[in-house]
C-alpha cells in the first residue's frame, strides 16, 4: 500500500504548476513541440527507472538527462532568465522590494501625456508610411537591449519620436526602448523570432518585435513601412492592424 498524504498532494501540485508555467513559456516562444518531446522523454525515463525498475535502460536515460539539462539551459537561457525575473517581480517579492527601493511614480496626467504622445506619433507615422518599432518596458528590465543602441534618456515627445524614425535620420533603423516613463535608447537590436507560423507578408521589424515579446514581457509597437498598418506584439502573440483605440489600450496597459 502506498502512503499517500498531504505532502504528496502538495508535491504533485508544485510539479503541475511548474509544468504549466513551462508550457506557457514554451508556447509563447514558439517551441511547444520541444516541450512535448522533453515531457515524453521524462515520462519514459520515470516509467523505465522508477516503476518498472529497468536498471540498464534507467542508467542510460539518466546519462541523457544529465546532458539534456545542460543543453536545455544553453538553448533556452533567455526563457529561463525571463522565468526567474518574472517570479522575482511578482506578488510579495515586489512588495518586499518596494520597501527598500523608493521609486518616484508618474502622476496620472504625466502617464496619460506619454500614452497620447506615443499613440499620436504612431498614427502620424502610419499615415506617412514611416517604419517604426517601439518597445515598451513592463516588469522585466531591458538594460542589455538598451546598450545595443544609443542611450538618450529623453522625455516622451511626439515630435521627437517622429524625428527619430524619419527615413533620413541616422537612428531610424533599430528599435526605440521606452523605460521608466522616458525614451531610454534608440537604434537598438532585438532578438528575431524564428517562428515558422509568422506570415511572410510581415517584415523584419515584425519578427524582431515578436522575438522580443517571446523572451521578455515587453509590449512592442510596429508601424509598417510598406502598408502603414500598426501592429502590436505582446506575450509572444502578434496583433496585426490594430485600431487607434486598441493601440491606446495596449500602450496604457504597458505604461
Amino acid at each position: 500500500m502506498f502512503d499517500f498524504g498531504v505532502k504528496d498532494v502538495l508535491d504533485i501540485l508544485i510539479v503541475a504548476v511548474l509544468l504549466y508555467y513551462v508550457y506557457r513559456l514554451m508556447k509563447n516562444s514558439g517551441t511547444l513541440s520541444l516541450f512535448y518531446g522533453v515531457l515524453a522523454f521524462i515520462v519514459i525515463w520515470v516509467i523505465a527507472s522508477e516503476i518498472l525498475g529497468m536498471r540498464l535502460t534507467g542508467t542510460i536515460l539518466d546519462k541523457f538527462m544529465g546532458i539534456g539539462l545542460i543543453v536545455i539551459v544553453i538553448l533556452f537561457q533567455d526563457q529561463i532568465r525571463r522565468f526567474l525575473i518574472d517570479i522575482g517581480s511578482r506578488g510579495k517579492w515586489a512588495t518586499v522590494r518596494n520597501l527598500f527601493v523608493h521609486k518616484k511614480e508618474e502622476t496620472d496626467a504625466d502617464s496619460r501625456k506619454a500614452v497620447l504622445a506615443i499613440v499620436y506619433a504612431c498614427m502620424s507615422m502610419s499615415r506617412s508610411k514611416t517604419g517604426a518599432l517601439i518597445v515598451l518596458q513592463r516588469k522585466m528590465p531591458l538594460g542589455d537591449y538598451e546598450k545595443t543602441g544609443d542611450m538618450i534618456d529623453a522625455d516622451i515627445n511626439m515630435r521627437l519620436i517622429e524625428n527619430i524614425f524619419f527615413k533620413n535620420s541616422p537612428l531610424h533603423d533599430g528599435a526605440m526602448i521606452i523605460a521608466g516613463g522616458r525614451i531610454a535608447s534608440v537604434g537598438c537590436i532585438l532578438p528575431v523570432s524564428h517562428d515558422m507560423n509568422i506570415p511572410k507578408s510581415l517584415g523584419l521589424r515584425h519578427r524582431a518585435a515578436l522575438g522580443m515579446s517571446q523572451v521578455t514581457d515587453a509590449v512592442c509597437v510596429i508601424v509598417s513601412e510598406e502598408t502603414g498598418n500598426i501592429s502590436v506584439a505582446k506575450d509572444g502573440a502578434m496583433h496585426v492592424k490594430v485600431s487607434n483605440l486598441e493601440l491606446e489600450q495596449f500602450v496604457s496597459e504597458a505604461l
